[in-house]
């Protein structure tokens, strides 16, 4: 399903499981750093909340996957947004904003995203589109993973 135009003329969709390939293609490039946090699982069972950005010719351009909880049915979760290393055209602020929408028509109240605390960039981005953050949380993913939580109410 198209989805209404991001900035720059790129467009959005949701995600296929298909397109896992593509997107663990640039992750680590995208990051400068090797992420093996996405796994196809994502895609296969969250692609209908997930949103893929796709420029001229269907160049990746950028991604959300996320997920409303089963669990905790107020909240609804980003594991992962990356877009091209071409920062601040507001592709991501767009598609976060597309994510919020989908939570809402589905009585979310909260979206929730974590980082390591010393991801100073994703921490920036955040609380530049509005999340509060806790301190880092230690062991949040196992010993020596410590994260901080985000939170945004919708």
């Amino acid at each position: 399903m198209a989805l209404p135009a991001a900035p720059g003329g790129v467009t959005t969709r949701t995600v296929r499981p298909e397109d896992y390939d593509a997107i663990i293609a640039v992750m680590d490039a995208w990051w400068d750093k090797p992420t093996g946090l996405l796994n196809r699982l994502h895609l296969d069972h969250f692609h209908g909340t997930s949103l893929i950005a796709e420029g001229a010719g269907g160049a990746l351009t950028g991604f959300v996957v996320g997920f409303l909880s089963p669990s905790r049915t107020d909240e609804a979760h980003i594991h992962f947004t990356g877009v091209a290393p071409r920062r601040r055209t507001g592709l991501a602020r767009s598609l976060h904003e597309q994510f919020f929408a989908t939570a809402r028509r589905n009585d979310h109240k909260v979206v929730k995203a974590i980082a390591s605390p010393q991801n100073s960039r994703s921490i920036a981005f955040h609380t530049a589109k509005g999340f509060a953050y806790s301190e880092p949380v230690a062991g949040y993913d196992g010993p020596g993973q410590d994260r901080v939580v985000f939170a945004r109410r919708l």
